[in-house]
């Protein structure tokens, strides 16, 4: 956290009354015993090692004193007047602000508490002065102390009086070495090694591990900060400390199992189903609200609209008006989950070198560092470590992003996709991922002779399920773009391989599957083709294993294909029965909407078929009383079919629904692009 005068600010002293404390009482003694244990404990704390070591040094050094104060006071086993009482109970709230301030230190950014060096130093300065006004008003004359305790006394009070605010000089020649180095980089300076080797081991920074450990304090300092100037500021010291770990240490080894893929993390880190688009099932990134009161992304649901769509997605309502209006609490909520769950939320992001605020000095470092990278990685003999440190530097920011893409490392890394070196693959793929994220990355990417065949390869034959995950992920994130879904929608390849990877492969991998097929069949002339390749059959096949995301799928599939799509659905109308029976609230929605159409489309015979789900009407009446408002009208209207049905009027059907549904069989009715 950053440490500066707003976060620990001067304290109002509260005034010193009388009438709640006659005599002294338990409370009493365990206010002074508190007091005594807490100067103990802190006199034996070590003071700041590399910065604001002197201040640090001067308070624990008073506290020592008091300490030895107390311990006599506390063998004395006197009856305190109130006025002392409530100097120690101010006294104690004193101690423990400069204990909080000096563990505040420790756990900060080192880099950070250097550029607000005068800050923090005039906090310490705060909290002396505070004791020093204790000290004055403490009646001293009524303790019946030992000479040598009042003389401690004594002298501590005129060095608390005496104290003035300083900054360390080693500590300000070191901060004026690290701004010049950063305003070295405005005129595009290359730092030197040497300099910035003396500038970290000044720091304790010694090593690769001390300064991704820094990088990590400096990237929640920069979530800490309200205003521009802060981050940006934060913004330019990450730079810096990316920079000298790359250049001074070299790329990073990969482990045997980097955790490192984004959906992966998200998967695993279990999103709440209110920050899901309801759309995409995405973690939302700018989350607004309809005119219907729901809340989507705003990518999502532009992309909607500009569809030619008037209705709410979620509801069925006619949208009153298109404006889409920011949900600022709720974003705030996503920016804090993902912070503790370790997941940056700038990834999310589209922003890039020209995007918003960009801090120059951010940009340069990361240029550099690219810059660095790709020589390297021509160089090299074993690419592994650079590519994987490009893969690392692609998820930080959308900066970087820009940054390794106008380098040209696209088409570098697109040769290593066909890698025979299972970790080489992946740390590829994956950095291709981390780059689409970007929108002009993916432009790019589709345009790079062989990215998107290699990418499609990786999903088909990947070494490992992990690339292969990560390589529908990459697909997911190119599909974002309307004339991309359709061309990836048309490849056999791609439509294949996502079901395989949906039928075939572990959980994780599933799910990505799922997620990269719900998006491209919003394209209505894919849907046929995954009807074909059997995505309705490995959806139910995942029912019991990802039950939001396969349902979902069917959903999709049943209401943008036609018969087909509802034939291919017949055998999982119990099972559909059963998911709006034991699933979360989203699943019992898409199950209901599944049924929904399947009735409307497909016609008595399917209606009686749902007919014959033990207990289904039972269903149908707890999800119009307790379930989700969408769910209940979607069970009132399934209500409605069998009523019908066992009325014997099937008036209101449609002219197809006079066909009779069967288990369709592989039509080639289209000619996909390969």
């Amino acid at each position: 956290m950053a440490v500066t005068l707003e976060v620990t600010p001067t304290r109002k002293r509260r005034p010193l009354v009388v009438g709640h404390l006659d005599s002294p009482n338990i409370s009493d003694t365990k206010l002074f015993r508190s007091l005594f244990f807490a100067s103990q404990e802190f006199s034996h704390m070590q003071p700041l090692r590399f910065i604001l070591r002197r201040n640090s040094q001067s308070i624990i050094r008073k506290v020592k004193v008091l300490a030895a104060v107390f311990d006599e006071l506390l063998r004395s086993h006197m009856v305190y007047s109130q006025s002392a009482q409530l100097c120690f109970e101010e006294m104690n709230i004193v101690m423990q602000r400069m204990k909080t301030l000096i563990e505040d230190c420790t756990r900060s950014s080192k880099l950070w508490l250097l550029l607000q060096i005068e800050n923090v130093s005039f906090s310490f300065h705060e909290l002396v002065a505070d004791l020093s006004t204790v000290l004055d008003i403490l009646p001293v004359n009524d303790f019946n102390l030992s000479e040598d305790a009042e003389d401690l006394i004594l002298l501590l009070k005129k060095q608390c009086s005496d104290s003035i605010q300083f900054v360390d000089p080693r500590d300000d020649d070191l901060r004026r070495k690290v701004t010049d180095t950063i305003d070295g980089i405005k005129h595009q300076i290359v730092p030197d090694q040497s300099k910035l080797i003396g500038i970290f081991n000044d720091l304790g920074l010694l090593d690769s591990a001390s300064l991704i450990e820094e990088i990590q304090r400096l990237e929640d300092e920069t979530h800490d900060q309200i205003d521009e100037r802060s981050r940006i500021a934060a913004a330019s010291l990450i730079g810096l400390v990316r920079y000298a770990n790359c250049v001074l240490y070299g790329p990073s080894t990969p482990s045997p199992h980097p955790d490192f893929r984004r959906h992966k993390s998200l998967s695993e880190a279990n999103i709440p189903a209110d920050f899901r688009c309801p759309i995409t099932l995405e973690l939302m990134r700018d989350p607004v609200v309809v005119s219907t009161g729901q809340t989507y992304d705003r990518e999502s649901i532009d992309l909607w609209i500009k569809s030619g769509h008037n209705t709410c997605p979620k509801t069925g309502q006619v949208l009153k008006h298109t404006n889409l209006i920011p949900n600022s609490a709720l974003k705030n909520l996503i920016v804090m989950w993902c912070r503790d769950q370790k997941i940056p939320f700038e990834i999310y992001g589209d922003g890039g070198v020209g995007s918003s605020t960009p801090c120059t000095e951010a940009v340069e470092f990361t240029r550099m560092m690219v810059s660095f990278l790709i020589d390297k990685l021509i160089s090299v003999a074993e690419p592994n470590a650079v590519v994987f440190e490009l893969r690392a530097l692609a998820k930080s920011d959308s900066v970087a992003r820009a940054c390794i893409a106008e380098a040209g490392a696209i088409p570098k890394l697109v040769r290593y996709l066909g890698s025979d070196s299972p970790s080489l693959q992946i740390n590829a793929v994956t950095a291709i991922l981390n780059l689409s994220i970007l929108e002009q990355n993916k432009t790019r990417i589709m345009e790079t002779d062989g990215a998107l065949n290699g990418v499609i390869e990786v999903l088909r034959s990947g070494a490992t399920w992990e690339a292969k995950a990560n390589a529908a992920a990459t697909l997911f994130s190119l599909a974002s773009i309307s004339t991309y879904k359709r061309r990836l929608g048309r490849k056999v390849r791609v439509v294949s391989g996502l079901v395989d990877l949906a039928k075939q492969g572990p959980t994780s991998s599933k799910r990505d599957a799922f997620v990269a097929i719900l998006n491209l069949a919003a394209e209505r002339e894919n849907v046929g083709r995954f009807v074909e390749a059997g995505v309705v059959q490995a959806a139910g096949d995942a029912f019991r294993e990802l039950p939001e995301e396969a349902v979902s799928v069917v959903e999709a599939i049943v209401r943008k294909g036609g018969l087909m799509a509802v034939s291919a659905a017949f055998g999982l109308i119990r099972q559909l029965g059963e998911m709006m029976r034991e699933g979360g609230d989203t699943t019992k929605e898409s199950a209901a909407a599944t049924l929904v159409t399947m009735c409307r489309k497909g016609g008595s015979e399917l209606v009686a078929e749902m007919a014959t789900i033990p207990g289904i009407e039972r269903v149908i009446w707890e999800m119009i009383g307790t379930g989700t408002a969408r769910g209940g009208r979607k069970a009132a209207s399934l209500m409605r079919y069998l009523r019908r049905w066992a009325a014997g009027d099937t008036h209101e059907t449609a002219a197809t629904e006079t066909q009779s549904i069967v288990v369709p069989t592989p039509s080639r009715i289209f000619n996909p692009v390969l």
